[in-house]
């Protein structure tokens, strides 16, 4: 099984941060605005996004064996990400509604829970990186309810951008930070008293 997991160090670019310094959701004094993109050309606008469930051992096994109590959590967490993208401006009050040209939202098991990945794509006057995060974070959301009996304890984590394509303030790629030894390590079996000594040779 693949290893993965949340990146647990923030990161970012420093030239994308510089010409993004003033925030444009504020009208005059502390009044919040919907900020008014109908002078701004209509470019490509791509975003992608990551997010991780942290789920136990035994949930993941029956997940692998299908023995989920509501079927399949993976296929419906794709179907869940796709659809909450596109009411994303239904969920966070000052996006603006797009039409969205492409929608693709994965989810993988690997050995310590589910890492769901999204990827919004459309022509607008104004990025799609809150819908590429919605995405994320409703496929990770259908994923608890799909399992929620087998392992309550589950822990949604780490739902980060990821890259953004186009738009005034230009491109942005998230850097990867150092793996840590927790996500860079095999699982490996603990040593036994039996196993820990040399052999001894007989004589």
């Amino acid at each position: 099984m693949i290893q993965c997991g949340p990146y647990l160090q923030p990161a970012g670019n420093k030239g994308w941060r510089s010409v993004a310094k003033k925030l444009s959701h504020y009208g005059t004094g502390a009044d919040v605005a919907m900020v008014d993109v109908t002078g701004k050309e209509v470019t490509s606008r791509t975003a992608l996004a990551r997010g991780f469930v942290r789920v136990s051992r035994a949930a993941l096994s029956a997940v692998r064996r299908r023995r989920t109590p509501k079927g399949n959590p993976l296929e419906i967490a794709r179907i869940a990400g796709i659809a909450a993208a596109k009411r994303t401006s239904e969920w966070i009050p000052l996006c603006h509604p797009l039409a969205l040209t492409h929608i693709d939202v994965t989810a993988r098991l690997c050995q310590n829970g589910v890492e769901i990945a999204s990827r919004v794509t459309a022509k607008a006057q104004t990025g799609v990186e809150m819908e590429a995060l919605v995405a994320v974070s409703a496929a990770a959301l259908t994923v608890y309810d799909m399992c929620k009996a087998l392992d309550p304890a589950m822990e949604i984590t780490d739902i980060y951008l990821l890259e953004k394509i186009g738009g005034k303030s230009g491109a942005y790629r998230r850097a990867r930070p150092a793996r840590t030894a927790r996500s860079a390590r095999p699982v490996r079996p603990a040593r036994t008293a039996q196993s820990a000594r040399p052999a001894q040779k007989v004589r």
